[in-house]
């Protein structure tokens, strides 16, 4: 992992990890089913095949991807996201809500599969599960 930002921040310090160009483009490829090489390459237009192979393999070793041989003759590979990389699925689902918001030529709106009705975020406490509206991040250090 290439180290960008040196501060104490979950921000900065997720930046170092998926803040590169490309990457949270090939997550979300992976995301949405595209789960081979050529596929992830052809949704990603104007990526080169070099780039892509090295934004895999990083994705692979910061645990967010996994990757599995289909092909042996030439060696073809399958990709996978983990938990982690699943994970990041509340980070697309932000990035089209702030887009649908703020973006001159909006391209995707966030639906609730049912009604169809746009959505947006919401906040809840993890320990009552009460929806919750005034939220502050806090250091960790502050909090103990």
């Amino acid at each position: 992992m290439k180290i960008k930002y040196d501060l104490p921040c979950n921000i900065a310090q997720s930046l170092n990890i998926i803040g590169d160009r490309w990457t949270l483009l090939v997550i979300h490829e992976i995301l949405i089913g595209q789960t081979t090489f050529n596929e992830i390459k052809k949704g990603l237009d104007g990526i080169s095949a070099n780039l892509l192979s090295e934004r895999l393999k990083l994705l692979e070793a910061q645990g967010l991807v996994t990757s599995e041989l289909y092909s042996s003759h030439p060696p073809r590979y399958q990709y996978t996201l983990t938990e982690s990389g699943k994970d990041l699925e509340h980070v697309f689902h932000a990035l089209i809500i702030w887009g649908s918001e703020h973006l001159d030529h909006c391209y995707k709106k966030l639906v609730h599969t049912t009604t169809g009705d746009e959505v947006g975020l919401t906040y809840y406490s993890k320990r009552t599960g009460e929806i919750v509206h005034d939220i502050q991040a806090v250091s960790l250090e502050e909090e103990a």
